[in-house]
């Protein structure tokens, strides 16, 4: 933007008005582009040209402060762009959960350490045979870099029964002790997926624009807020965040369609606490991010089964389940 008004600077500034009447004939454009055109009577060409320069320079500053999202939706040159506002709506769990992320100490790791993450968990394992795997984990995650940074510890515990099917006897063969080894050889997210410490604490602090943020590259509905969903809980299990942008979080995602409270949930570690949830249809599952009921500190994720015939599974069962345990900050990864 600094470039371009250097580079128009003979142009004149439009005042706030301008700005505003610009934005709401460009609002109205794009849902019916047909109803808007420049008024052209007594307006020179040269005039004209400007004026769409200061206008979309003024647009930025006109959709940031609206909160508001411009994302290409596909490739054509004339496809219409894809809006993103966040939706005023409140979620009990997950404003409570803004509301207290004081409440408990801050991390303030630096570039060079790692974040250690202690957790429990439970998924569901599937091919030839179907059971649940459950384990304790102990991942290693640079401050700033992908997975491939990191490692992992974990002990196999005694499996569970995926409903309806005995457990085979393969799920035995994975029990005990092992690593500490390199967490993945691989991580080809893109820039803006990323999960680590550096990148997180550089991401708006703002809910209107960590709403902008879920829904960077999609476009709408409910496949849109899905994936918006799936992104919270990737920037909660397994990732760490200033106190700032974890306010930001929570109170983004409680405007995420479709989520509802939900007022009874235990993590995989039979803590009990209540839970901010929104069920995919395709999965036909439930989603949640469960909170302590007291300190509304986050303790882990589950999914539980809605509808029996997308899940194969009958409604109630827990599919997948974890319990964050413990995070902490050391110097040196595990030798």
């Amino acid at each position: 933007m600094t470039q371009l008004e250097r580079m128009r600077s003979e142009i004149p500034r439009p005042d706030l008005a301008d700005l505003r009447a610009q934005e709401e004939r460009l609002l109205a454009a794009i849902v019916d582009p047909a109803s808007v055109r420049l008024e052209r009577a007594g307006t020179r060409p040269r005039i004209e040209h400007r004026l769409r320069l200061s206008f979309a320079a003024g647009l930025a500053a006109a959709a940031v402060a609206a909160g508001v999202m411009v994302v290409a939706a596909g490739s054509e040159p004339d496809a219409p762009p894809t809006l993103h506002t966040m939706p005023v709506k409140v979620e009990t769990v997950l404003n409570q959960a803004a509301e207290s992320v004081n409440m408990s100490p801050e991390l303030h790791p630096k570039p060079g350490q790692f974040l250690v993450f202690e957790s429990q968990t439970m998924d569901t394992v599937g091919g030839h045979s179907t059971f649940l795997a459950r384990s304790k984990r102990k991942v290693w995650l640079p401050v700033e870099g992908d997975s491939t940074g990191g490692f992992i510890e974990s002990e196999g515990l005694a499996p569970s029964a995926y409903p309806g099917r005995p457990i085979p006897p393969e799920a035995w063969e994975n029990l005990g002790h092992s690593g500490p080894e390199k967490l993945s050889d691989f991580d080809h997210r893109v820039e803006y997926l990323r999960t680590d410490y550096a990148y997180l604490s550089r991401l708006p602090t703002e809910p209107a624009k960590m709403y902008q943020h879920l829904y960077t590259g999609l476009a709408h509905g409910a496949e849109a807020d899905a994936e918006a969903w799936t992104r919270v809980g990737n920037m909660l299990s397994e990732a760490y965040m200033p106190a700032a942008q974890r306010a930001a979080l929570f109170r983004a995602a409680a405007a995420i369609p479709g989520v509802k409270t939900v007022g009874k949930a235990d993590d995989a570690a039979g803590r009990t606490g209540v839970a901010a949830a929104r069920v995919n249809p395709w999965l036909g599952i439930r989603e949640e991010y469960i909170f302590d009921r007291e300190s509304y500190q986050y303790l882990g994720v589950r999914s539980v089964v809605v509808d029996a015939d997308q899940a194969k599974a009958p409604v109630g069962s827990v599919l997948t389940a974890s319990a964050l345990l413990k995070i902490s900050v050391v110097d040196q990864p595990p030798q």
